[in-house]
């Protein structure tokens, strides 16, 4: 069950932190504006899967964002702390054009090793009733 709250975690923030990235690189924004646009993003994204999900199961729109909250903040925001740092940690990354498979190659591995380290936070809260549990009422 973590496993597959983070997998839709991670979905959320992948599209948002990709989307981020390409629009802060392509823009030449400095890295901190960057990492800002990706983590905003990044949280707009998740928070919208979750709501979707939700929202079918018939809550009002303002319950809906409630539960998005409560479901994924933590997540997303461990997410967001560890393949940030994996992008600004490695050397060149954050500076490499669209082009560049550097740019690339160092994305996915901060995302792969996001949804590696977040599993276990997932794992943790699910066992008391937090985080993606509050969702699992509604689907």
């Amino acid at each position: 069950m973590a496993a597959q709250a983070t997998l839709h975690c991670l979905t959320g923030c992948a599209i948002g932190e990709v989307l981020g990235m390409v629009v802060g690189t392509a823009a030449g924004l400095h890295n901190g504006a960057t990492v800002a646009v990706s983590v905003a993003l990044a949280f707009v994204f998740g928070y919208a899967l979750t709501m979707r999900g939700v929202l079918r199961a018939g809550l009002p729109v303002r319950q809906a964002l409630k539960v998005a909250l409560a479901a994924d903040t933590v997540s997303i925001a461990v997410m967001e702390l560890i393949d940030n740092t994996v992008m600004v940690g490695v050397p060149g990354a954050m500076d490499a054009g669209l082009a560049d498979a550097l740019f690339w190659i160092s994305l996915l591995l901060s995302l792969a090793l996001a949804f590696l380290l977040t599993t276990p936070v997932n794992r943790w809260m699910i066992g008391r009733g937090k985080g993606h549990a509050v969702v699992h009422a509604y689907h």
